[in-house]
């Protein structure tokens, strides 16, 4: 099991840019031991895969929608997760979440919420026109 908490969310301008983190503790297991996932979820809206990293962190998976905005990084010494936003539009206006899971799945194929055993709480990002 592992704790994750999200943080970096916040109220920016269509085409600026946030940084979010994600930070896991109290896990019996080493941080890269996880693959991780980001998340969103709109008001009435599912929650929709936003992109993924290897345990490594060499290997990273983006959804279509937001190929070329995003960058997910990732630190193990640090038990950390990121993702940096560019070009915000409104529609990107949501909660974001981390999620981890210890499947052996690729991560181009692990795109399903259900595939994750463990969230954080989620952070706001809000982009107004």
């Amino acid at each position: 099991q592992v704790q994750l908490v999200e943080s970096g969310g916040g109220l920016v301008q269509a085409g600026g840019s946030l940084r979010l983190s994600c930070a896991a503790s109290n896990s019996e297991h080493p941080f890269s031991t996880y693959a991780m996932g980001w998340f969103r979820q709109a008001p009435g809206q599912e929650r929709e895969f936003v992109g993924s990293i290897s345990r490594s962190g060499f290997t990273t998976y983006y959804s279509d929608s937001l190929q070329g905005r995003l960058t997910i990084s990732r630190d193990n010494a640090k038990n950390a997760l990121y993702m940096q936003m560019d070009n915000l539009k409104p529609e990107d206006t949501a909660v974001y979440y981390c999620a981890a899971r210890t499947s052996l799945l690729p991560i181009e194929r692990a795109r399903s919420p259900d595939q994750y055993p463990y969230w954080g709480q989620g952070t706001q990002v809000t982009v107004s026109s």
